[in-house]
């Protein structure tokens, strides 16, 4: 008669093969889409233990219904530039998850944009938005257009024919996106105003991120990176750190990099280094904030402009090498894999104390392990990066109310859903045996929640 250790052991290899087919199938499904199955893997790996002690979870075919995204929206989007003549570009839309709210997801805007990416970044949001605690579900969209070096009557003609598609699937009960990567205020604005003409309705509530003038939320430019700065601060604080003169590395200079070196700054760290896709600013003496808002927000010039400045700085070409730079906390916030395994290692070996990811999946599996294994704090982009979708979510509450608040209020309840959000993955990783593990910790989370609600809605 077998005991209870290897009746536990026998357990876990079966839930561990039926991951290993589900993972098979994602790839047969999914050929080439290497982001999706990356993102994927991570998530079911993580389950391990939950759906051991929970089997429920495979005898309901959660998982086979959780990867696969509800809905896959391909379409042309054309338009005319200035020249007159007629471009044609690709736009997405990925509707994944519903079980306890309406898509919630952002569009991003960037020659990279495919079905992986999508598919990639609304299998993401599903957990991210269930661990905020608000009642969104999982999306994600967006096209291959580029919107650098693009006049604003152009990027106007292609968000309207964007818009025109898109419009026919989205809706504030039904699917509502936000920003990314490329979609700031501007673009925003012009998507709302196409939405509004061809429904002939001003329903506010269909897109979040909007200027503060026609129903956007105070402090939702900030939340991002607010929120990945405020979860690393609650992770520090457990351990006797803090951002206070802490030197901290920040890559990318977009929105999320904007805000979350801003606070960082507030709580009284030194950012010395930042970057774009040309390459990375290194300043000992501390970034100029001001600086590099004036280079990125208004000026739209790249990050090498600000060394003309600040003679002090310097300037590298090339985005990677912003990891050698020897900081106490890094924050990687420009895309997708741009920290690696020897990234990881130098970083460990410069005495990295802790890492939040405020984009999306910007660490490598290899470079989270690494990080893990050497006992760097490490924060997770579904958990460290939830605060723009979280204000997001707010932003939609106040829109059904007609009210608004102030970004005081609105700070005040981000700061407390980053808290809980970091509360709900450490509770979960202890729970499982992973004390400090925050990606098993936030995965778990993320998961259950979706999966009751999908258990108890039926097989649809």
């Amino acid at each position: 008669m077998k005991t209870l250790e290897e009746l536990q052991e026998t357990q876990t290899q079966h839930v561990n093969d039926y991951v290993n087919n589900l993972l098979e199938t994602v790839e047969s499904r999914n050929p080439n889409e290497l982001e999706f199955q990356q993102a994927v893997k991570e998530v079911l790996d993580s389950l391990v233990p939950v759906l051991v002690k929970n089997p429920t979870y495979i005898q309901k075919g959660v998982l086979e219904r959780i990867i696969e995204p509800e809905r896959m929206i391909t379409f042309r989007v054309p338009w005319v530039d200035d020249n007159g003549k007629v471009q044609v570009n690709r736009g997405f839309r990925v509707q994944f998850n519903s079980a306890i709210g309406p898509y919630k997801g952002g569009i991003r805007f960037h020659p990279s944009v495919n079905a992986s990416i999508v598919k990639f970044l609304g299998f993401e949001q599903i957990f991210k938005n269930s661990l905020t605690g608000q009642p969104i579900g999982g999306g994600k969209g967006g096209s291959d257009f580029d919107p650098k070096g693009k006049s604003d009557m152009e990027i106007m003609r292609f968000c309207q024919s964007f818009m025109t598609e898109l419009s026919k699937y989205i809706g504030p009960d039904t699917d509502v996106p936000a920003g990314d990567i490329g979609v700031g205020a501007r673009e925003i604005g012009y998507m709302f105003g196409q939405y509004k003409k061809i429904k002939g309705a001003y329903e506010a509530g269909v897109l979040t991120g909007k200027g503060i003038g026609y129903g956007g939320s105070l402090g939702r430019k900030e939340a991002t990176g607010y929120g990945t700065v405020y979860f690393v601060e609650e992770m520090l604080k457990d351990k006797g750190h803090s951002f206070d003169q802490s030197t901290v590395v920040v890559s990318g200079s977009g929105n999320v990099s904007i805000y979350a070196m801003e606070k960082a700054m507030q709580l009284g760290a030194k950012v010395v280094a930042c970057s774009d896709s040309s390459g990375y600013i290194y300043d000992p003496n501390g970034i100029n904030l001001d600086t590099v808002k004036q280079l990125k927000e208004v000026d739209n010039k790249r990050i090498h402009e600000y060394v003309k400045e600040h003679p002090g700085a310097s300037f590298e070409i090339g985005c990677s090498g912003i990891w050698s730079v020897p900081c106490d906390i890094a924050l990687p916030c420009a895309t997708q894999n741009e920290l690696d395994k020897e990234d990881a290692d130098i970083l460990v070996s410069n005495g990295v104390k802790a890492v939040g990811e405020g984009a999306n999946m910007p660490s490598s599996q290899e470079a989270i392990d690494i990080f893990l294994e050497k006992d760097v704090l490490f924060a997770p982009a579904k958990a460290a990066n939830a605060g723009g979708v979280a204000v997001s979510a707010l932003e939609m509450a106040q829109n059904s109310a007609r009210i608004a608040w102030t970004v005081e209020e609105v700070d005040e309840k981000l700061q407390e859903i980053m808290k809980n959000i970091y509360r709900k993955s450490l509770d979960q990783s202890e729970a499982y045996g992973v004390p400090g593990n925050f990606v098993v910790g936030a995965n778990i989370a993320g998961f259950v929640r979706v999966a009751d609600a999908m258990i108890e809605q039926g097989v649809i």
